[in-house]
């Protein structure tokens, strides 16, 4: 009875070792149990002449794995976790069982953490649909480390954000399962996000057919000097897609040479060098030496779109700016007057309650004055509107601040009053050709005819200072759309509202009843030209179609008749197949009348004129 009473002890004993143990201490205990030291096949898979692998008896090998890592280092992966731990040499697991006592994830999975409570949801919100999915909830870190990348890239975070006390407070309330993501792990995520959308846009690109560029350089704060490459292009699903390609430094001197090289190394970098179509710049001379390097590479590769006809396209809202510009230099000094006022009025706070009081009594809108960055009309405009709208405050805040002597007279806000009346035209014109979720090439030139039309008009203005504006505005607009825009042209073209209907009756308008006919005529040329390479590019990639099928069939008929003789004839067309290259042939040669012929002679769509129309979604 003793003895039996010792034999329960010492076994008790063993079972409280035993997470202590190492696997070859248990090795040892059980070897020391086999009568006879005969050889136990533990594997039960292992061949007679190979080494037998000691069988795996803790419990941990349940819920953990060992994994291989790239540099061949042995580690233990928690199954519900996804931690690594150090592979002991002895074979201890004794701290991977500590862990797994702990481990959240097993709690959770094995309900020991509530048994009694209710599983956790996780509500998905849908798109568009407001379909919401609901689903039991699991907390993956892999995801919150992805998502927190893009938190950090999206608004501009510093990477310490990461490491703030009260934020990590903040997420452990939120879930008691986040773990603290340091400063260099979320820069190393920040790194693979960017590659992994990288790695996206090129196959989006891939089945881009043409792309439109858009560049331009500007200074910061810093005084450092940017480049912006934007690319514009109808994805395969015909829908308008932007993306920004490039936003580098590009450090003087600023030569043309030096921002084609730049834009070079972009395109290369993303695969676009044989799709690039058009490069939409600003009107400055490095610009034009840069595009001129550009075309002639791009005609060496024989790449260029029509002859390049549409390679150099000039900014339209940048020649707007310019218009606007000159013809505010014709104000005199009213601008400056105005734009003081509201500088000195805002260096001060006590001046801006002092001039809100005055607004309150006369019962006047409580809109905040604007001050404009000099080299942007709009702006300028925005100040001189809203200038106006309290021209009766001026000269009453003047009254109780002898230093105020920034009010116009009653004739200069007469002024001001004209010149916004003038200036509202181009500013909604401005933010119209300016929209990025949508094409803008087909709805400028009938903007283009209203903006001469409207020189035309305020030439015989009665107020002196209206007609000079005008004169000088149209000066500069001769300067750079004297002779026809091709893309501007081409856009509206294809806009099933114009058609050639506007080309009619704007280009006598803009371009003089003489030199229109000659204008409207080379237009219609270029129609044409770019019509058939597109029908040529499609003929080409039809007949290569047709024959990889044809080269296919080959390979296959030689394949399968080579296994019963060695030498083989070559493979014969069949007549179905020889009729289909006979017809690709035939397709070469233009009908009488084309599809760009038949779409000219129909009549033009008619809509309400403010209506939007989604031109791609129309063909």
């Amino acid at each position: 009875m003793e003895q039996n009473n010792e034999d329960v002890e010492q076994l008790n004993y063993n079972e409280e070792r035993a997470d202590e143990m190492s696997e070859e201490e248990i090795e040892i205990i059980e070897d020391d149990g086999n009568e006879g030291g005969q050889q136990v096949d533990r594997d039960g898979g292992a061949g007679p002449f190979e080494k037998k692998q000691r069988k795996k008896k803790s419990s941990i090998w349940d819920e953990m794995t060992e994994v291989v890592l790239d540099n061949g280092t042995v580690k233990m992966k928690c199954n519900h976790c996804k931690e690594l731990f150090t592979k002991s040499t002895t074979g201890a697991t004794s701290q991977h069982k500590r862990h797994l006592t702990s481990c959240l994830q097993r709690k959770m999975a094995i309900g020991e953490q509530s048994k009694q409570k209710q599983q956790v949801l996780s509500f998905t919100e849908g798109g568009s649909d407001g379909i919401t999915s609901i689903t039991n909830f699991s907390y993956d870190h892999a995801k919150v480390r992805e998502l927190a990348s893009h938190m950090i890239l999206a608004h501009e975070y510093p990477f310490s954000m990461m490491e703030h006390v009260v934020f990590n407070k903040f997420m452990k309330a939120v879930s008691p399962f986040y773990k603290k993501i340091n400063r260099q792990t979320v820069k190393e995520d920040c790194m693979s996000t960017y590659t992994i959308e990288k790695r996206k846009l090129k196959s989006l690109l891939k089945g881009a057919g043409r792309i439109s560029i858009t560049t331009d350089l500007w200074k910061s704060g810093q005084k450092i000097q940017y480049m912006v490459v934007t690319g514009h292009f109808i994805d395969s699903d015909w829908v308008f897609q932007k993306r920004v390609l490039n936003f580098c430094n590009v450090p003087p001197p600023h030569t043309g040479v030096i921002i084609a090289d730049a834009l070079s190394k972009c395109f290369i970098d993303w695969g676009i060098e044989n799709k690039v179509s058009s490069i939409t710049v600003d009107n400055a001379s490095y610009n034009d030496v840069c595009i001129r390097r550009l075309r002639e590479d791009f005609s060496l590769r024989k790449r260029l779109s029509i002859g390049g006809k549409i390679f150099h396209v000039r900014c339209c809202a940048h020649i707007l700016n310019l218009l606007v510009q000159d013809g505010l230099g014709q104000l005199g000094g009213v601008i400056d007057v105005v734009r003081e006022g509201i500088k000195y009025l805002n260096n001060s706070e006590s001046r801006l309650l002092e001039f809100a009081k005055i607004k309150k009594q006369l019962q006047l809108p409580s809109r905040k004055l604007i001050l404009d960055c000099p080299t942007r009309w709009n702006s300028t405009y925005l100040m001189l509107a809203s200038g106006l709208e309290f021209k009766d405050v001026f000269p009453r805040y003047a009254d109780i601040d002898p230093g105020f002597h920034y009010v116009p007279t009653d004739f200069e806000w007469m002024k001001v009053e004209e010149v916004c009346k003038f200036l509202e035209i181009f500013h909604e014109i401005t933010d119209m050709i300016s929209g990025s979720e949508y094409p803008t090439s087909n709805i400028f030139l009938v903007e283009l005819y209203r903006i001469k039309e409207l020189f035309n008009e305020k030439a015989l203005d009665p107020f002196e200072h209206i007609r000079a504006m005008a004169g000088s505005m149209s000066a500069k607009f001769d300067k750079y759309w004297g002779e026809s825009n091709v893309l501007l042209s081409l856009g509206a073209i294809l806009d099933p509202r114009y058609k050639m209907f506007l080309i009619n009756h704007a280009f006598p308008v803009i371009y003089g009843e003489d030199a229109a006919p000659r204008f409207m005529a080379e237009i219609r040329d270029i129609l044409y030209e770019l019509y058939n390479e597109y029908v040529d590019c499609h003929v080409v990639s039809h007949s290569e179609q047709q024959r990889q099928v044809v080269k296919r069939r080959q390979n296959e008929g030689s394949t399968s008749s080579s296994k019963k003789q060695k030498m083989t004839a070559p493979a014969v067309l069949t007549g179905k197949e020889k009729f289909h290259m006979h017809v690709s042939e035939i397709d070469r040669a233009s009908p009488e009348k084309s599809d760009l012929d038949v779409y000219l002679e129909e009549s033009r769509y008619a809509c309400d004129a403010r209506a939007n129309l989604d031109v791609l979604g129309f063909f």
